[in-house]
């Protein structure tokens, strides 16, 4: 389980998002191009196939439908949700964008316009794991961000929905569920159909198949990322506890097969340690074989010459979550170039980002912490810029606008600018 960065597995690990997409490829653009071809029809027959479920007359889920979802759910499990809910919401607040202008000499009057989105779909997965605390981070910033319509759709397999996802879904605003899953209701929410309407953003974490939905329907619609299996990189010294370790590696590692846990550290007797630890608490779980085979094929333990050294391999994966349990731990903050959301110190376990503190657990995976962040409220708004020159400015900035035309041999640009001075 100890390995090194010229080992075979640091480059699956580097390249495991893409080792799925051509062996369903074939399947999802079939699955896409049914469903705008043939809208509601095509979900019939795609949800009957897929989940075992007929919703010809029962496609959708009210707010009166969640409520009672809610009002039935465990009490305990309501207040921790919405205590969730409460931290998502102040955390995303301090988000907000807002529209400004900007007052130049001469009559010039710059700024920028922010709208809200008209409508958001939000995918919330029911195959292996279903998440009500997506939902919570999917819908709550979009409506912050002024969403006026926020849908949600999920799988109804063999006609049953997650209650707790419903009950999340009525925390947290949503404005209609609808009963389908799949590649087939992120195409749905792109084209639209007779029942489900068109919507301008699709969020939300799922499955290889969906992952490639979003990727065949981005430019239809927008789409929050391409997300592929959930990832962890644990930087630990020789302070950190080899147990605490283990069990952050265990905890990703829990999620899918093709998750990625890897812990670096400068320290080899820490790296035995932690080996034994994920064998000792491994063998107490009730299902062991998902884990074993993530870490298996795309996690273990490098021990590397300096904790240093531990930030380039990290920076270089451009991890989902990045755990850093060094001692002082927020002094390395400047050495983090990549990465979707960080943890610092053995008290804060990515399960606490996970569930309960407020930033955004929709994160960028598969190396897009290089370009990309986690989902947040500046996600669901466009932004217009806004020019007014008035005619002293534009006297003043004829030339320069016509100097510039002519260059690019634009005509007609240089043409629109002198006919207006000429005047």
């Amino acid at each position: 389980m100890i390995f090194s960065r010229n080992d075979e597995k640091f480059h699956r690990i580097k390249g495991r998002s893409f080792l799925l997409e051509r062996k369903y490829l074939k399947a999802v653009y079939e699955i896409v191009e049914n469903v705008r071809k043939y809208g509601d029809k095509a979900l019939v027959e795609y949800t009957s196939k897929f989940d075992s479920f007929d919703i010809m007359d029962n496609f959708n889920l009210s707010r009166e439908d969640l409520k009672v979802y809610y009002d039935r759910l465990e009490s305990k499990l309501k207040k921790s949700l919405r205590i969730a809910a409460d931290n998502i919401r102040d955390f995303h607040q301090y988000q907000v964008e807002k529209s400004f202008f900007i007052e130049k000499q001469s009559g010039i009057l710059l700024g920028q316009k922010i709208t809200p989105l008209e409508k958001v779909g939000v995918y919330a997965p029911g195959g292996k794991a279903s998440y009500p605390t997506s939902v919570l981070m999917a819908a709550i910033p979009a409506k912050i961000a002024g969403v006026k319509e926020v849908y949600l759709s999920t799988p109804t397999v063999k006609g049953h929905i997650n209650d707790t996802v419903m009950a999340a879904a009525y925390i947290a605003g949503v404005d209609k569920v609808f009963r389908i899953g799949g590649a087939q209701a992120i195409a749905a929410f792109a084209y639209g159909s007779e029942t489900i309407p068109k919507v301008d953003k699709v969020v939300g974490p799922g499955n290889i198949f969906v992952a490639l939905a979003k990727k065949l329907v981005f430019g239809v619609v927008d789409v929050d990322m391409i997300a592929g299996p959930s990832e962890i990189i644990v930087i630990a010294d020789k302070y950190a506890k080899a147990a605490l370790v283990a069990s952050d590696l265990i905890a990703q590692s829990e999620h899918d097969e093709m998750a990625s846990a890897v812990a670096i550290t400068d320290s080899e007797k820490l790296a035995k340690e932690v080996e034994k630890a994920l064998k000792d608490q491994i063998e107490s779980l009730p299902i062991k074989n998902i884990v074993m085979t993530s870490l298996k094929d795309f996690g273990g333990i490098m021990v590397v010459d300096n904790i240093m050294d531990a930030f380039d391999i990290s920076n270089e994966l451009a991890p989902e979550h990045l755990e850093i349990n060094l001692n002082n731990s927020l002094d390395y903050l400047t050495y983090v170039k990549n990465a979707g959301a960080i943890f610092f110190g053995e008290n804060t376990p990515e399960s606490v980002g996970d569930y309960i503190a407020g930033p955004n657990h929709i994160l960028p995976t598969g190396g897009s912490s290089r370009f990309s962040s986690p989902l947040g409220t500046y996600d669901f708004i466009k932004r217009s810029s806004i020019v007014k020159y008035s005619r002293k400015a534009l006297m003043e900035n004829a030339e320069h606008i016509i100097n510039i035309a002519e260059s690019e041999r634009l005509i007609g640009h240089a043409r629109s600018t002198k006919l207006r001075v000429q005047e």
